[in-house]
């Protein structure tokens, strides 16, 4: 392993950890420039995952951010469908192509996503019974498959859908990504493809320091909105350069 690969998890666990993720996808696109094989690197990034978003968590919920209407109602279908995306097996090419679509998507939603709930004399809507299984489902599904706990999906949704402010959304963004990474982690084992490699340990230790510093400066002194754009601005040159290749 690459002495490189440890710096850009800690970098990618510190930044991600401070909007209220996990990072996964950045694991996921770090791993990529290493020739790692695509199951230990969904299977560390979901490892690394159960562990940055806990400790964003805490420090979200410590800093009275934390809604329950904004998370366990997602969770009710997000956690069996996580469950059954780590048991499935896809080929490497077709998780190659999943993987930068999504990466695409977070790509343009960081750098364009609109900021509708910092508006002065907002207040947030109520969500609809069906909304939140219907999308957890979906979320879950695609966390468990690709690799990665899907509230950085989920807290897009939940700003663009008025149904909390920013803060509130990375709470429960992080909680999401602790408990689908978690199952998601457990379907792998029950299949036999949960396979961490020999350098997990080492990303595991970065991945936890960065995390300690990011998700406390997110929670209390930053916001995340340039924070994201960053994250943005990344994926979108990393998602243009190996569409320009794969097209």
């Amino acid at each position: 392993m690459t002495s490189l690969l440890p710096i850009m998890v800690f970098i990618v666990a510190m930044l991600y950890s401070s909007a209220g993720f996990g990072g996964a996808t950045g694991y996921l696109l770090a791993m990529s420039f290493f020739d790692i094989p695509p199951n230990i690197m969904s299977s560390t990034a979901l490892m690394l995952n159960v562990f940055v978003a806990s400790i964003a968590f805490a420090s979200y919920a410590r800093a009275g951010h934390f809604r329950a209407r904004l998370l366990f109602p997602f969770l009710i279908t997000s956690v069996p469908a996580a469950f059954l995306g780590g048991i499935l097996n896809i080929s490497e090419e077709t998780y190659t192509v999943l993987l930068y679509a999504v990466l695409t998507f977070l790509a343009l939603r960081m750098v364009f996503f609109p900021t509708l709930t910092e508006a002065s004399g907002w207040s947030p809507r109520s969500i609809p019974l069906w909304a939140a299984p219907v999308s957890g489902a979906g979320i879950g599904f695609l966390s468990g498959m690709i690799g990665f706990g899907g509230g950085i999906i989920l807290s897009p949704l939940i700003i663009l859908m008025q149904w909390g402010d920013s803060k509130q959304a990375a709470a429960a963004s992080a909680g999401f990504i602790a408990i689908n990474s978690l199952s998601g982690l457990i379907g792998r084992y029950s299949n036999h493809t949960l396979e961490i490699g020999e350098f997990g340990a080492a990303l595991l230790a970065v991945g936890l320091i960065g995390a300690l510093l990011g998700s406390r400066l997110g929670a209390v002194k930053l916001s995340g909105t340039h924070v994201r754009r960053t994250l943005g601005a990344i994926l979108t040159l990393a998602v243009a350069v190996f569409w320009f290749n794969y097209l």
